[in-house]
């Protein structure tokens, strides 16, 4: 009989697991479903991406494991080089830049190299999951900091307990957010920075949707703040912003003794990523970045079409998102996010994510995801105005 770690059975059941079982119950029962549910990019990689790939993996020279670890030096000083460009930080390649398997796998990994069983981590409420069961997994006590739509769902450093502050060892942090799709400003990481040289505590900043935001708005680097390195480290991904999320692509700059445990613990795990497709990274890289702004403007276009259907079609405060390609909702009074995705997914064949899978602060809240195309959430739009009675019904009493 198997009989599972404690820690199995301490995670929370994975987000996306839960809703492709959703889609395929319901598939097996006739609807035709339209998911809003899971943020996988559906527009192509770049073709020079592609072909970049082709050629490295036809090179015997990519058949062989990883001479370095950390990834090919190629790979390390475009990306150092992307972050000059982009945010005006200069990284040495060297000691400030390693490669991941998408920032997923980064997260888990610098748990294990950071936190002892016993420690506190701090995480946000509502957070990308993957946060919090890399803690458990790790051993440590997670304590949530809850975001508020009045604070513009960005930490509240001045609301978080002294000794709680005193007593951690990671803050995770996360802009463009998901699931709010809520933007910092330089002066929250400035504060963030503050925050952490105060209480002697590491931040980590995801920031995989850096590329995705709308209006003008600038999504920056935690690096970009003097001294940030000392006590941060940031990780990017290439899925979103070059449409490569099964690739599998990602990095992690800043603080090199961070850095470097979580590089003892990754040489235990892993084998680096393939060389060839490092090779096409640093073509994405290095290559016409013209595809980011139309990526950009189609889930821009999404965005609209789903903010200004669901305000007309339900009568839902829906905020209009500064980046990312999710929107965060509202639920209708007395209904929960959880009640409510259940009921679009029964009553209009739309699959949604509810909220409480991101935390507490999100029990009244659903997640849509735009990487959908046009005619689709559309049609989704559609369906639920035409579902306005039933989903709007105040729940049964008991």
């Amino acid at each position: 009989m198997v009989d599972p770690a404690e820690r199995v059975g301490q995670l929370p059941p994975f987000l996306g697991g839960a809703i492709r079982a959703r889609i395929r119950d319901a598939r097996e029962r006739g609807v035709d479903v339209i998911s809003l549910g899971i943020g996988d990019p559906d527009q192509p990689t770049p073709d020079h991406i592609v072909e970049a790939l082709c050629r490295a993996a036809r090179d015997p020279a990519h058949h062989v494991y990883p001479n370095d670890l950390r990834g090919a030096p190629a790979y390390r000083h475009a990306l150092a080089a992307w972050y000059g460009r982009r945010f005006g930080v200069e990284l040495d390649p060297d000691t400030e830049v390693i490669s991941l398997i998408g920032s997923k796998e980064g997260n888990h990994h610098l748990a294990l190299a950071l936190l002892n069983p016993g420690d506190v981590a701090l995480v946000p409420d509502p957070a990308y999951p993957v946060y919090e069961s890399a803690c458990v997994i790790a051993g440590a006590e997670v304590v949530r900091v809850p975001l508020h739509p009045d604070d513009d769902f960005l930490v509240d450093f001045e609301t978080i307990d002294t000794d709680v502050a005193d007593r951690a060892k990671v803050l995770w942090i996360s802009y463009p957010n998901n699931p709010t799709a809520a933007v910092a400003p330089v002066a929250f990481f400035e504060r963030a920075v503050a925050f952490a040289r105060r209480h002697r505590l590491v931040v980590v900043h995801d920031n995989p949707y850096s590329e995705i935001t709308f209006d003008g708005v600038y999504a920056p680097s935690i690096l970009e703040v003097d001294g940030a390195r000392d006590v941060a480290i940031e990780f990017t991904s290439f899925s979103k912003t070059y449409n490569m999320a099964g690739w599998r692509l990602g990095a992690a700059v800043g603080n090199p003794a961070v850095l470097s445990a979580v590089m003892q613990v990754k040489e235990t795990a892993d084998t680096c990523i393939f060389t060839a497709l490092q090779a096409a990274a640093v073509a994405a890289l290095e290559g016409p970045q013209d595809g980011i702004a139309r990526t950009v403007e189609a889930y821009r276009r999404r965005r609209d079409l789903v903010v200004t259907g669901l305000r007309s079609a339900l009568d839902l405060d829906v905020p209009t998102p500064q980046g990312t390609f999710y929107v965060w909702v509202p639920t209708p009074p007395g209904i929960t996010g959880d009640e409510f995705a259940a009921r679009l997914l029964d009553r209009a064949g739309v699959v949604v994510s509810p909220g409480i899978a991101y935390g507490q602060q999100g029990a009244n809240s659903i997640r849509i995801s735009l990487a959908l195309d046009d005619a689709r959430i559309a049609e989704a739009i559609e369906r639920i105005a035409g579902a306005r009675p039933s989903l709007l019904e105040p729940p049964a009493a008991g």
